[in-house]
């Protein structure tokens, strides 16, 4: 991973245009070649970002100043970073990841739903669970009663995170021509108003499952191992 400290102005165009003015940001830039930008406030979220895959390109512009462009592979979409004075500027090679450690409650969730996706609805099968993708694993992977690809994420509260990290599942994945069109399924015991708005928004259906019914169903003496 590169870091990079710098007052900077950054301009995206493509879908859609973005302007951020002048001022001292943090630049990442992934070994799977997203490019975030990030303020010292907002939490967690960049103020933009390109997603992989895309390339980075490093010049300078008529008038010297350092110049980043990062081009999307799939698209026209381009992030512009003017960096205007460099404050810090290091890589760092943090080695493959372990994942997001399962809490209890939520990891039993998973398991219950594997063995029990009709839950998710008539005709679903269970593919495989913990589908790696490139930039971590899916939960479960199924198919539907036409053979149709879902993913599923499950979470013990659903918020708009969950639906934000099952967006990027779903990005990558209809990429895969063995795989496409691959629909999307957000299952949680609790889904706030907001991620259900925006789940919805894009296509992903929301699944209320109830974890004491689940434990109910489960009967430990029916299964193989």
């Amino acid at each position: 991973m590169r870091i990079v400290v710098a007052r900077c102005q950054v301009d995206y165009a493509g879908r859609l245009s973005a302007h951020l003015p002048m001022a001292t940001r943090v630049i990442m830039v992934k070994a799977d070649g997203s490019v975030l930008v990030h303020s010292d406030g907002g939490s967690y979220k960049p103020l933009n970002w390109m997603s992989p895959p895309c390339t980075l390109r490093e010049g300078v512009t008529d008038d010297g100043v350092p110049e980043w462009t990062v081009s999307a592979h799939k698209s026209d979409d381009t992030l512009r970073i003017l960096l205007e004075e460099v404050l810090h500027d290091s890589a760092h090679e943090l080695g493959v990841d372990p994942g997001l450690q399962k809490d209890g409650v939520e990891k039993h969730l998973q398991e219950l739903l594997a063995e029990h996706t009709a839950s998710l609805g008539p005709g679903m099968t269970l593919v495989r669970r913990e589908y790696m993708t490139a930039i971590g694993p899916v939960d479960l992977l199924c198919k539907d009663a036409t053979g149709a690809s879902v993913a599923v994420e499950i979470k013990r509260r659903g918020d708009i995170d969950g639906v934000e990290q099952l967006t990027r599942y779903l990005e990558l994945m209809n990429r895969d021509p063995h795989l496409r069109p691959v629909k999307g399924i957000f299952a949680a015991q609790e889904i706030k108003p907001q991620a259900r708005t925006l789940a919805l928004d894009r296509g992903i259906q929301c699944v209320v499952v109830n974890y004491d019914e689940l434990r109910g169903i489960d009967d430990p003496s029916l299964r193989l191992f």
